[in-house]
């Protein structure tokens, strides 16, 4: 089992990190390189990836429900129930991207035309789903391995995994896009394929190294490795949850940037610049994000309760320093980040105005994503997924006053990343101080 050295807790998280920054890069350099091709397929691809993402959040939201329970086994040190835990994560996910995929491939791209008001845009989304749509095979496979290596600890596999996805995605989007290196030249559809292939490089990786592992030997994985209608009701009543919280986090911030697509061009433009810098600010967010869930995961199985708020307190100091040291541009440069996104001038000034005010909200989600991340890790995930549900609507309501009833400034529309966070923050301090969350049983 893992301690909590502030240096285990770095090399638990700091992998991740590493992995979750070079996940940002990526999107950056895609962005960038899209944003030179042009605004309007700049404008598809952030509200298009946002669409994707929502749907590849479901699987994440299963995944996340099969790292706890593993966590929770080697707590326990039942190392024998891994492999079916596995191989039940693998069946489950896999039947959850046939579903996804269906209604991304078949059903999104017209849903988009029908309410869309460029539709150029809402076309060149189209084409940039029916490519994307097929990585959520390859996503499977790689998050299942992931959640084991994650609940483990060894997340450097998981970085070296991500090394792989960002240098072959970059070096393909460079090709595909533009038409480099004798490739055709396919603009938004280029941005896809590369991400789409990125991703089979990463899957590729990841099972070459599963089949050769040392935790392959260690839990027996593959003489385990089973489907089992215990395991699977298991991860549904942890994975569900998270799966329902992962979609409508996602879908709420799609809505919000679908109805600043009908505002105006200028202001979807200048929010899609937002998002994509907002990515640096989650990379040490999403890093302890994972580590809280092991840690907390693991201490409770092993009956050490008391370490627990030690572990919250810790993970809470080391992320705030980390987002210090990865966001500080949104207070000193955002300029030279929103111009390194794109290099058009006449979104520049406003772009860099609203990173600035949103800047603190993120040091708040920092402090208080660990309470809502303990919230997971203990197995609590119907609690979690209500806490997020809660501020998700009141996210949205607040969203749509803004933009559809005050007609506010883009400037002032943002301002909502404020409410979430507090709602969500308050809502999960609440539930850990006032109810007995310590001893759940999975």
């Amino acid at each position: 089992m893992l301690d909590y050295r502030y240096k285990t807790l770095l090399g638990v998280a700091l992998p991740m990190m590493v992995s979750g920054f070079i996940q940002s890069i990526v999107l950056i350099t895609d962005a960038s390189f899209i944003s030179r091709y042009s605004t309007e397929a700049f404008d598809a691809l952030g509200n298009g990836g946002l669409i994707y993402i929502t749907f590849y959040m479901m699987l994440l939201g299963m995944s996340d429900g099969a790292q706890i329970i593993i966590a929770r086994r080697i707590g326990e040190n039942r190392l024998e129930t891994i492999g079916r835990v596995f191989g039940t994560s693998l069946f489950t996910l896999f039947l959850l991207a046939i579903s996804m995929f269906s209604i991304l491939y078949f059903l999104i791209p017209d849903w988009i035309i029908s309410y869309s008001a460029n539709k150029n845009i809402a076309s060149l989304q189209g084409e940039f789903l029916h490519i994307r749509s097929f990585s959520l095979f390859f996503a499977m496979i790689t998050l299942c391995i992931q959640a084991m290596l994650i609940a483990k600890g060894r997340t450097v596999v998981v970085l070296i995994a991500a090394l792989i996805t960002a240098g072959s995605n970059v070096l393909m989007a460079y090709a595909f896009i533009f038409g480099n290196f004798g490739m055709p030249r396919l603009g938004i559809q280029g941005a896809a394929l590369a991400s789409t292939l990125a991703d089979a490089c990463c899957m590729l990786f990841l099972i070459i190294y599963l089949i050769r592992s040392k935790e392959r030997k260690e839990y027996r994985l593959f003489s385990y490795f089973s489907f089992q209608l215990k395991s699977f009701i298991e991860l549904l009543k942890v994975g569900t949850p998270l799966l329902i919280q992962g979609f409508f986090a996602l879908a709420t911030w799609t809505m919000f940037f679908t109805w600043i697509e009908q505002k105006g061009q200028y202001d979807l433009t200048v929010s899609q610049n937002i998002r994509s810098i907002y990515f640096l600010a989650f990379v040490p967010i999403w890093g302890f994000a994972g580590t809280t869930k092991t840690y907390i995961s693991q201490y409770i199985g092993s009956g050490k309760l008391e370490a627990l708020p030690i572990i919250q307190r810790r993970i809470q100091l080391l992320t705030f320093g980390f987002l210090l040291i990865t966001f500080h541009g949104a207070l000193l440069y955002p300029e030279a980040l929103i111009r390194a996104i794109n290099p058009a001038e006449i979104y520049v000034q406003k772009s860099a105005e609203i990173l600035r005010l949103i800047s603190c909200s993120i040091l708040l989600y920092g402090l208080v994503s660990v309470y809502f991340q303990t919230i997971h890790g203990s197995g609590n995930t119907l609690v979690s997924m209500s806490i997020e549900i809660v501020s998700v609507v009141i996210y949205t309501i607040f969203s749509y006053l803004f933009i559809k009833v005050f007609q506010w400034d883009i400037y002032w529309i943002w301002t909502v990343e404020y409410i979430y966070f507090s709602i969500l923050g308050g809502l999960s301090l609440f539930y850990l101080t006032f109810y007995n969350w310590k001893k759940k049983v999975l």
